[in-house]
Formats: structure tokens, C-alpha cells, sequence
């Protein structure tokens, strides 16, 4: 079991973070082992294709210890809103020490892999070959979808806010993930072969939701601040959504947009999101989001500067009311 004992000042200091990279790296391992993980089974078979045409050469070994990432190739997150192109950033600026000790590392000591060597002995050289690879994986795997995996992360952490309103950060911690409990200022992680004290000492803790992590719960408390990874609520929507409602018959009601609009917003997504899905102009989108939420079929909430629309109960009623055959 690992405890993170909290001290005065840590439970304030617990925060979120959303984390492209972290999206990225684990989505590496499940394209790998998608028997494992049958919920991302649509993913993989999507991408499958253009993942297999790319030559990952020092991604692939940097990902081969199932017990441990190095940390230079998924930076935390330092706000809510960090984008790949930052995380990417961090990458390409790792110091040569820091590659160095965390490649010694991987495989609990076992000789480095010949394909890490270059990496190991030149590190700022083959940094930008590592940072190419993420590039390439991302434009092909994750940035065609990440609007999706955005909007639920997005509705996970709303979430949790409302938990956090309603029962305070035991309630929040208690539910993350059945291997986690709180009790007595101490956060526990349930497992059994580990043996580890930790105290905060006021840095409190990063609670990062992955979609690709699910079902795993994930821990590093190598870092200054510890860091969980866990998968959010509702995996399986991302990929399986709003498919369904691809020619929604309400159409004939609402109008195409507007019906395509509502589809689309069984995550929460912003206006310039769902403009560049749908390949309408932000003015039009922010019109027809007026209308459907005055009408009570889409709800809003601000989310750091941009406000995210996601359909309402009464929305979804709509939609599947019109999908419904007529009885005679």
C-alpha cells in the first residue's frame, strides 16, 4: 500500500489538470494491448492504419517498462489548459541530467535498450528526433479525436466540482477509483505488493483523468507534487457518443444544423470546437447555441476563458424520441 499523508495546507492545494501527453503515451500502450482494454477497441481499429505507417524508433523503448515512464517524456501539467504544443516544448527542453538518470531507470536497472543509446549519450541531439515521433503520433492517433476526449475530460472535472460542493474533498477523493480510499488525512493507494510512506509536506496533490489510462489507476510520487492518474466517467461514450446521431431525424424540427448541433454535444465542447467539426462559421454556431439554450436542450458553463455547451436531459429526449419508430 502507498500513503500520502497530507499535512496543514495540502488538501487546499489538491488540484486538476488535463494532459495531452499523458493522453498521447498512454494511448501507445492500449494500441498495443487492445485486448486488454476492449472499450478503446473502436480507436484502435480507427487508427490503426496510420499508426502502423509510423516509425517510432525511441518512443516505442521509452514505453516498454509497464512499471515506469520517464518523466521527461510526460512533463506535468502546470494548469488546467496545458496543450500538447507546450507539453511537446517541455520535451524537446529536458536537461541532459534529467534523461540521463530516468533512462537508467527503465526495465528496474536492466541494460538499456540499443535503441535509447543514441538518446542517452546525446540527449539534446535526439530529443528533437523524440519530439518528431510525438508529433507524428499525435497528428495521426490523438488529434483527430481530441475535442472528444477534451469534452469528457472537461465533463469529469465539472463533475468532481459538483462533489466537491456537495461532500467536500472526501467525497471527491473516496470516488476517484476503487483502488484509492482517504480516511485520517491520508490518502491510500490499495496495493498490496507496494510499501510506501509519503508526506506531503504542503505540495498537495495533481489529480490528472485519462481516458486512455482506464481501467488502471496510475502514481507518481517521484515528483515535488504527487501525481494520480485515473480514467474519468464514461470512457466508452467518447468512442461510442454520438455516432448514433449522425442524421438526427429532428432535423425536420430544429433544422439541420441546429439538430446536428445538439448531436454533437453529448460532451462538453466549445464554440470553436463544434464550429470546426461541424465546418461552420463560430458566428453561426454561437447563434444556434443561443437558441437551443434558451430552448432548455443545451446548458453552459464557463470553464477557465472559454464556455463549454453540453446537451440536456431534455436534448437527449429529443433526439431519442425522433429516432424512435412511430406506433400505428
Amino acid at each position: 500500500m502507498i500513503e500520502l499523508l497530507f499535512e496543514p495546507g495540502d488538501l487546499a492545494r489538491i488540484r486538476f489538470a488535463r494532459s495531452p501527453m499523458q493522453e498521447l503515451v498512454s494511448s501507445v500502450r492500449v494500441a498495443g494491448h487492445a485486448r486488454r482494454v476492449r472499450v478503446h477497441r473502436p480507436w484502435v481499429q480507427s487508427v490503426r492504419g496510420s499508426v502502423s505507417a509510423l516509425r517510432l524508433d525511441l518512443l516505442a523503448p521509452l514505453l516498454a517498462d509497464p512499471r515506469y515512464v520517464p518523466e521527461f517524456l510526460v512533463p506535468a501539467p502546470d494548469r488546467m489548459g496545458t496543450r500538447f504544443g507546450d507539453e511537446l516544448a517541455r520535451v524537446r527542453s529536458a536537461s541532459e541530467g534529467a534523461v540521463r538518470e530516468q533512462l537508467e531507470l527503465l526495465g528496474g536497472g536492466a541494460p538499456l535498450a540499443a535503441a535509447l543509446r543514441p538518446l542517452y549519450d546525446d540527449p539534446q541531439r535526439h530529443l528533437g528526433r523524440l519530439a518528431a515521433e510525438l508529433q507524428a503520433y499525435w497528428q495521426a492517433a490523438i488529434e483527430p479525436i481530441w475535442s472528444r476526449l477534451a469534452g469528457l475530460l472537461d465533463a469529469e472535472i465539472g463533475y468532481r466540482a459538483d462533489q466537491l460542493t456537495s461532500g467536500g474533498i472526501v467525497r471527491v477523493l473516496g470516488s476517484l477509483h476503487p483502488e484509492l480510499e482517504y480516511a485520517e488525512d491520508a490518502l491510500r493507494i490499495l496495493w498490496p505488493t507496494w510499501q510506501s510512506r509519503n508526506r506531503l509536506d504542503g505540495t498537495g496533490v495533481l489529480l490528472v483523468p485519462c481516458v486512455f489510462a482506464w481501467p488502471s489507476l496510475l502514481v507518481d510520487t517521484s515528483s515535488p507534487s504527487p501525481t494520480l492518474i485515473y480514467g474519468p466517467r464514461g470512457v466508452g461514450q467518447v468512442w461510442h457518443g454520438s455516432a448514433r446521431w449522425s442524421a438526427p431525424p429532428v432535423a425536420d424540427l430544429l433544422g439541420r444544423s441546429r439538430a446536428a448541433l445538439l448531436a454533437r454535444l453529448d460532451l462538453p465542447q466549445s464554440t470553436t470546437q463544434v464550429a470546426r467539426e461541424l465546418g461552420l462559421s463560430a458566428a453561426s454556431v454561437s447563434e444556434h447555441l443561443s437558441v437551443l439554450r434558451r430552448s432548455g436542450l443545451v446548458s453552459s458553463r464557463r470553464s477557465g476563458r472559454q464556455v463549454l455547451y453540453q446537451r440536456t436531459a431534455l436534448g437527449t429526449d429529443l433526439l431519442g424520441a425522433a429516432s424512435r419508430p412511430s406506433v400505428r
